[in-house]
């Protein structure tokens, strides 16, 4: 596996990664979702030590921009097709190499990405083709603090 005490930047899918990839539809058609507490304080933690965290994601939420914001994550992209194009701009942006990301992913959308970054993350639940494009599996689930468990392994390698 290459350096992972290089990462300056972590990109997370949100259904099935940040939430455990159910949609909750209340009688007026608003979708919820649920997110995990322990997540939350992993990505404050990695992003106090320097590592900026994004979220590019295919689907629109405004719980995923409350989420954000009550985070601290600057960099949300939401209803994206091609989520590695939305990283190569954010990259750019950033003025970072491959070198220096790490992504999170779990089902056919994150592939691209997870091929193109530094270290693949797949959450345990994921689909057997984002289980194989990733560098490490998680023990946890989506939404079940599987995004705890990226934050630690980045912050002990740092």
């Amino acid at each position: 596996m290459r350096r992972t005490g290089a990462i300056r930047l972590l990109v997370l899918d949100v259904d099935g990664v940040l939430t455990d990839g159910r949609l909750y539809f209340g009688a007026r058609g608003e979708a919820l979702k649920v997110f995990d507490v322990r997540d939350g304080y992993g990505l404050t933690a990695l992003q106090r030590a320097g590592v900026t965290v994004a979220v590019i994601s295919g689907r629109r939420s405004r719980a995923v921009i409350a989420r954000c914001r009550e985070l601290g994550v600057r960099y949300v992209h939401q209803g994206v097709a091609d989520k590695l194009a939305v990283f190569e701009r954010l990259r750019t942006r950033l003025r970072l190499a491959r070198s220096a990301c790490a992504c999170v992913g779990d089902d056919l959308p994150d592939v691209p990405l997870m091929n193109a970054v530094a270290v693949a993350f797949a959450v345990a639940d994921a689909h057997p083709a984002a289980r194989r494009a990733a560098a490490v599996v998680t023990r946890r689930g989506g939404g079940r603090g599987a995004v705890r468990e990226v934050c630690d392994f980045l912050l002990a390698r740092r």
